[in-house]
């Protein structure tokens, strides 16, 4: 038999990439674009490698190997009842093994041209690694700066419509970045998945061209960001942001306005800042809570807690940030394409230039 296995620089060869390993294997990370077609289930997994070290090796693959025919059969007759004659698949497991072993001779036995991918998923994540380590090294970077509620984000999306290059690190870690950053209805990927994500939106970036993003501390969330990334961003150009406060409260309002919907989660997430602002000051912050205070707490947030911390953070981190850009944003106008426009105008005649 011919060889089947093919290394990870050949994702691009085939017509779809099958992930043969369980959903919850497949819900922590995957190949961008691949779908799941699970040989075993999270639970006939559980089962299979308990009998491995509680009976014999034997009778766990004896076990194993029914239920996995099962499970091929099925997808058979669903998942790809309808794909042609000359489909080409690329079949990974965790580690190359049995289960995409398995999925690869069976459907090569049926004449579809199928590979496995050789060292399977722990193959593909270590060329992650090796890309987190190299790419971020390719772009010329220009970092949005600014004081929380200045409207970073909704420049940076704005920016994306007017045709600059952008890489939303926190769209992809599904969090704000603060301590109230956390996305209601939008749990945050595991680091894997995010690193994936990641690898994914650097690739599709054109070297020529700088690539827009917002100043991020080493977390976001959970989420922390690779080294070389940091790195990059720390050295990068600067266009400093601001924003009325009167915008500030009002865009704080409008993007966190969600907080109030549970005031159990909002106070327990204040109660962590007890170290740097007293108990005293908490206790009156979650009264503002009870009171439905918001104007008034978010005044109070932006001008004891987050202006304080930009002043501490940004001008350590980010070296260029003397030297920035300055723009005054106004967040919550529908313009917001145009302001975006007008910055990109007035960079192209900087030595910020967009060529």
């Amino acid at each position: 038999m011919k060889n089947l296995l093919v290394p990870i620089d050949r994702l691009g060869d085939f017509d779809e990439i099958v992930d043969v390993r369980t959903p919850l294997e497949f819900a922590e990370d995957h190949i961008p674009g691949a779908i799941n077609a699970p040989v075993l289930s999270n639970e006939e997994r559980v089962i299979v490698g308990t009998m491995y070290k509680q009976v014999s090796p034997f009778q766990a693959t004896r076990v194993g190997a029914a239920m996995v025919a099962r499970n091929i059969a099925r997808h058979l007759d669903t998942i790809f009842a309808d794909k042609p004659r000359n489909w080409r698949p690329l079949i990974y497991c965790w580690r190359g093994g049995k289960r995409s072993g398995a999925m690869t001779t069976w459907f090569n036995m049926i004449g579809w041209q199928a590979r496995q991918l050789e060292g399977g998923y722990k193959s593909y994540r270590r060329d992650v690694i090796e890309r987190l380590g190299a790419l971020p090294g390719r772009f010329r970077y220009v970092v949005l700066i600014g004081h929380t509620g200045s409207g970073k984000t909704r420049l940076l999306q704005a920016l994306r419509g007017a045709g600059a290059q952008i890489l939303d690190l926190e769209g992809l870690a599904s969090h704000r970045g603060s301590l109230l950053g956390a996305l209601p209805g939008h749990p945050q990927p595991s680091q894997k998945a995010f690193d994936s994500s990641l690898v994914e939106a650097l690739s599709g970036f054109d070297p020529a061209m700088p690539v827009f993003a917002e100043a991020e501390g080493r977390r976001i969330g959970s989420i922390t960001i690779p080294d070389a990334l940091l790195e990059s961003l720390h050295g990068a150009s600067c266009v400093e942001v601001e924003a009325r406060r009167e915008d500030r409260i009002a865009f704080l309002l409008q993007d966190y306005a969600h907080l109030f919907d549970d005031p159990a989660f909002f106070k327990t997430q204040l109660s962590r800042l007890v170290a740097l602002h007293s108990r005293e000051r908490v206790a009156h912050w979650h009264r503002l809570i009870d009171e439905n205070a918001r104007a008034e707490l978010f005044a109070e947030l932006i001008d004891l807690h987050y202006d304080p911390a930009y002043r501490r953070s940004s001008k350590a981190l980010y070296k260029e940030l003397p030297h920035a850009a300055h723009v005054l944003f106004r967040p919550n106008d529908a313009d917001g394409p145009e302001q975006a426009k007008a910055l990109l105008a007035h960079l192209a005649g900087t030595t910020l230039a967009l060529g």
